[in-house]
């Protein structure tokens, strides 16, 4: 599958389309072949390391392997169920914050953990279903912070 890996700290420049292996779910995770994804705040701290507790977390002079393909707010379709998942089957439209997850929503597909994700209404778009998990709580916070201001 392609993925975007992310092993450098910079600009968007870093980031680097690389074909990589499909991943395999476990226990109570799901493959999701993905469909729609948004670039927000936390995948752009993590690129840029800045601001630098960022790299508290994701590791001080590089990134750590573990967060090599970024992209926190995923969309799409599951395509396989790890063990002991119920609440998802293979064709369910889900979508999701992976943050928890170990990111990876900048590929073709990722596994997430089952408690990270939910059934997309069908009245949305997958579009706009990857862009509700982190992006949209992000701005609804933000306009609720202003408002409190004012």
């Amino acid at each position: 599958m392609k993925a975007v890996l992310f092993t450098k700290y910079g600009s968007p420049d870093v980031l680097e389309l690389q074909e990589v292996e499909i991943p395999v779910p476990l226990d109570g995770e799901v493959l999701i072949r993905i469909r729609a994804t948004s670039v927000n705040d936390w995948d752009v701290g993590i690129i840029t390391g800045k601001p630098l507790f960022m790299r508290w977390w994701y590791g001080f002079r590089k990134p750590k392997p573990a967060i090599r393909i970024i992209g926190c707010d995923v969309a799409g379709i599951v395509e396989t169920v790890g063990t002991g998942v119920t609440r998802f089957k293979v064709g369910d439209s889900v979508y999701g914050d992976l943050h928890a997850s170990g990111f990876g929503a900048y590929a073709e597909y990722v596994c997430a953990n089952v408690n990270h994700l939910a059934l997309k209404p069908q009245a949305l778009s997958f579009e706009q279903a990857g862009a509700t998990p982190h992006s949209a709580t992000l701005a609804w916070h933000g306009r609720a912070c202003m408002a409190s201001s004012s």
